[in-house]
């Protein structure tokens, strides 16, 4: 199958870093639209890993010997150059290596959440969160007595800012709220929530693991305290994740896990903390990974993050174009023309989005079906799933083009 150019990149040449997008199942080439869940790995972030294990392994910050303090330097190094990513100017103690973003939120809950809430604080997220940050809110409320309150969604998939500026009071404490949805595609303004935020003293935690692989990021001037997002979903490995934070913040809360590596002096009666970011990387980190997450980093700067953006814009676009085009296609999220991230959930009328995932796989085309983390939202919708199609640096209209084919062969199946 031939791929047209995109507009914006050479979508030729990138696909031949990826050499998965070759495989064919049942004599039909891959189209693989479920980027939002997981991106492929290009070659030179595989060569890196593989670079790494055949010439560096050792364990970081543990030895004096030459393969130690190679690993050391540049495991120091990747937390380096992903805060330049994200425009963090202070540098690695502000990068906290995790596994994902799961871990992020979760850690700043336990670490800060646990200690700073009560029953007389509260804790303001959207409707649109996924269950990453909204569950792990949640439950830590539960403990805390603190209370959780939701920005609405308006029926055209945006969020509500005048109901934010009046859940968002003097008792707010915490602000999470997700940068780009993965169900809706919506952009939210971040800067200006955070403006809100600050207004009222309360700190600001953006989701960014489906806006930091697709657009350009900047964590300061966005003014976010608190910013997470996952490795697998920008060209990376998975089991990699970062938390940024706010030197000041970082440094005042307590450690999330205990152990080897976090601390700086042990007694048999007490311990203390190491400096930053390595307080909060317990034991044994993720070295091999964050390495090759450096190395993403470079491989998208070098294609373009404004670059990337435009492109996943024009094939959403296109594909809401096409989709709205069919009467019995519903699609949810912002409308043509304004602005979104390179996603679209839809449903077919009368096929439940499992089935129709099932039938387009038959044509060798990858989505995601379900609620994707955000069951909630899926209950304000009135669908318990969707369809979702999501797009990276190496899709095409073409491809775009098989998925709607795909999808007019499940209409004629259900008919």
């Amino acid at each position: 199958m031939g791929h047209a150019e995109s507009e914006v990149l050479d979508v030729e040449r990138i696909r031949e870093d990826f050499p998965i997008l070759q495989r064919e199942f049942g004599g039909e080439q891959v189209v693989y639209l479920d980027n939002a869940a997981t991106t492929q790995t290009p070659e030179p972030v595989v060569e890196t890993i593989a670079d790494y294990y055949r010439t560096t392994n050792a364990n970081v910050h543990r030895g004096l010997h030459q393969l130690s303090q190679e690993a050391s330097v540049a495991y120091e190094d990747a937390h380096d150059r992903v805060a330049e990513f994200i425009g963090a100017s202070g540098e690695r103690e502000e990068i906290v290596f995790t596994k994902n973003t799961t871990e992020s939120e979760n850690l700043v809950a336990y670490a800060w959440g646990l200690n700073e809430l009560g029953p007389e604080d509260e804790v303001v997220l959207t409707e649109m969160e996924h269950h990453a940050s909204l569950v792990t809110w949640q439950q830590i409320a539960k403990k805390t007595g603190a209370t959780c309150r939701y920005i609405r969604v308006d029926e055209d998939g945006t969020l509500d800012m005048d109901h934010a500026r009046e859940i968002i009071t003097d008792d707010t404490a915490m602000v999470s709220v997700v940068h780009v949805s993965n169900t809706l595609g919506t952009v939210n303004p971040v800067s200006e929530l955070a403006d809100i935020a600050h207004d009222h003293d309360s700190y600001i935690f953006v989701d960014g693991a489906q806006s930091v692989p697709n657009r350009p990021v900047d964590v300061e001037a966005i003014d976010a305290d608190f910013l997470a997002f996952s490795g697998h979903k920008m060209a990376g490995p998975t089991g990699i994740g970062v938390l940024y934070g706010k030197k000041h913040i970082l440094e005042e809360m307590e450690p999330y896990l205990y152990g080897g590596e976090m601390i700086k002096k042990v007694t048999f009666e007490d311990a203390s903390w190491n400096d930053l970011p390595w307080k909060f990387e317990a034991g044994t980190p993720v070295i091999a990974q964050g390495i090759a997450l450096a190395e993403a980093c470079d491989y998208l700067d070098d294609i373009g993050m404004e670059r990337i953006q435009r492109h996943e814009e024009q094939l959403a676009q296109y594909t809401l174009e096409q989709l709205r085009e069919e009467g019995d296609v519903e699609t949810y999220g912002p409308s043509v023309g304004t602005e979104r991230g390179g996603l679209v959930s839809f449903n077919l009328d009368s096929v439940h989005a499992h089935d129709l995932s099932s039938i387009l796989n038959d044509s060798a085309v990858a989505i995601r079906a379900g609620d994707h983390c955000t069951q909630p939202l899926h209950d304000k919708m009135g669908v318990p799933a969707s369809a979702r199609a999501s797009f990276y640096i190496y899709n095409t209209r073409e491809e775009v083009d098989k998925l709607v084919s795909a999808i007019d062969d499940a209409r004629q199946l259900f008919a």
